[in-house]
């Protein structure tokens, strides 16, 4: 006799993740709090080393994957997919997802890189052995597949134009939602933040060289509120400068707790970013839904999110410094609409994957 009121087993899913950095950890605790009818199995490593992250974690991972089967494999694209399915005959026929926070294809070389090939073929072979792939943007997904089409056409014996399309037709932008930050009722607007991480593909030079030539050229006051990451092994040039030359507008200078830093992107009049690389953007957007008004370079993901009033082109100070001043003695424009990445708008779209 068949009991019918016997609970349903719940679908397993191993969520994979190579490099645990604050976006990929918020995506990944996100994820797996908005499911709780998957049984997830979470293999993650700490995100640092990145070369050896993207090539060795299926040897980290060798001898510590799950012992029972998963129903799915969902991956990010830090992680080696087709390695690990070749080191473990078991996972051969199990389904995978993969998903895309960045691409190497995209993602800008620093003076110590030589070449990126190889963390790109990871990427590349991930994806064949993948069901589906999912992009935070448009712009990532574009960037990907034309950074394969142009890799291969230059290869002996690769169907460049043949391996984008079969990877285009498994292709989806999903972003990753954000929690919006409720404006202060005490806005300052003349507070401009930056919330970005002070490394090179931020470009935090451009913004501190940019913040000082404002300085020199307005008597309009402003302030400057500097967060994000700086846990980097060297102090960057950038912070240095504003702190030397602008220390007396600074008000505050920290990688500050979740507390702390909601206080001040929720008063914050103007958010820059000056970044070589974005590919979603989850600080900017998360200013913009506290009220602040965007700067951003036209370019990268920004296009799809901002109107031409809130872009200046990219590296371009003068042009940066110009809107600022604008922006200061005349009134800031009304902050954008970005609802569209919040929670509320995404999370029904991420449930449905796993409906079935």
């Amino acid at each position: 006799m068949t009991n019918t009121d016997a609970p349903l087993k719940k679908p397993e899913i191993w969520l994979l993740s190579a490099y645990r950095t604050d976006s990929h950890a918020r995506w990944a605790d996100w994820l797996v709090d908005v499911h709780p009818h998957v049984t997830w199995k979470r293999l993650e490593l700490p995100g640092r080393r990145f070369r050896w992250r993207i090539r060795g974690n299926p040897i980290s991972w060798l001898n510590r994957l799950p012992e029972s089967d998963p129903d799915l494999i969902f991956a990010t694209s830090m992680v080696d997919l087709a390695t690990i399915k070749g080191l473990h005959p078991r996972l051969a026929n199990v389904p995978a997802w993969y998903y895309f926070h960045e691409n190497q294809f995209a993602y800008p070389l620093s003076e110590h890189q030589l070449n990126r090939i190889d963390p790109q073929m990871v990427q590349l072979y991930g994806a064949l052995a993948s069901e589906r792939l999912f992009f935070n943007s448009d712009f990532n997904r574009r960037t990907f597949l034309d950074g394969i089409f142009d890799l291969l056409r230059t290869k002996p014996q690769a169907d460049s134009l043949g391996i984008k399309m079969q990877l285009e037709q498994k292709s989806t932008v999903l972003p990753i939602p954000i929690t919006p930050i409720p404006p202060a009722a005490d806005k300052d607007k003349h507070l401009i933040l930056w919330n970005h991480r002070w490394e090179y593909d931020k470009a935090p030079e451009v913004f501190a060289e940019a913040m000082v030539m404002l300085a020199q050229r307005t008597d309009a006051d402003f302030r400057l509120a500097l967060l994000g990451d700086r846990s980097s092994a060297f102090l960057n040039d950038g912070l240095l400068l504003l702190r030397d030359r602008l220390g007396d507008r600074i008000v505050i200078d920290e990688r500050a707790d979740s507390e702390t830093y909601h206080r001040f992107v929720s008063k914050a009049g103007v958010v820059v970013s000056t970044s070589m690389h974005e590919f979603q953007g989850l600080a900017m957007l998360e200013a913009v839904s506290a009220g602040a008004c965007p700067l951003v370079p036209d370019d990268l993901c920004y296009p799809e999110q901002y109107p031409e009033k809130y872009r200046y082109p990219p590296g371009d100070k003068e042009a940066l410094v110009n809107r600022l001043e604008g922006w200061l003695r005349n009134g800031l424009p009304t902050a954008p609409d970005v609802s569209s990445w919040h929670a509320s708008s995404l999370t029904r779209k991420w449930q449905d994957l796993f409906a079935d």
